[in-house]
């Protein structure tokens, strides 16, 4: 069975620094690419950072410069270190695989910057 968590969410103000961690398990990780998403209220799931199984990364232009994202194929874990953040990056963040045609997604955690 694929699971996917997330952890690493909280409260910071403008300026912070977070680290989301996503751990799973069923699936073999190291071939798998890795997204980070994320859901403002009343706004649409969008992609954040992508991770391919070669290493090669995709940002969107809201977070790039500010957001790394990196993956750990010991311990099946996807990670985004989130820097510099904005009120605007407050969200629901969720991690996702695509395993064998079928999107799987975390409960997600939630990111909340004040301003």
């Amino acid at each position: 069975q694929v699971y996917l968590r997330e952890s690493g969410g909280g409260s910071v103000q403008a300026g912070g620094s977070l680290r989301l961690s996503c751990a799973t398990s069923g699936i073999n990780f190291k071939i798998y690419t890795m997204n980070w998403y994320r859901q403002a209220p009343g706004q649409q799931r969008e992609l954040v950072a992508r991770i391919f199984s070669n290493g090669t990364t995709n940002y969107s232009d809201s977070v790039k410069g500010r957001f790394t994202i990196s993956r750990d194929n010991a311990r099946s874990t996807a990670r985004l270190q989130m820097n510099s953040l904005k009120y605007e990056d407050t969200a629901r963040y969720y991690c996702n695989t695509n395993y064998r045609g079928s999107p799987y997604w975390g409960s997600g955690t939630q990111v909340t910057v004040s301003s």
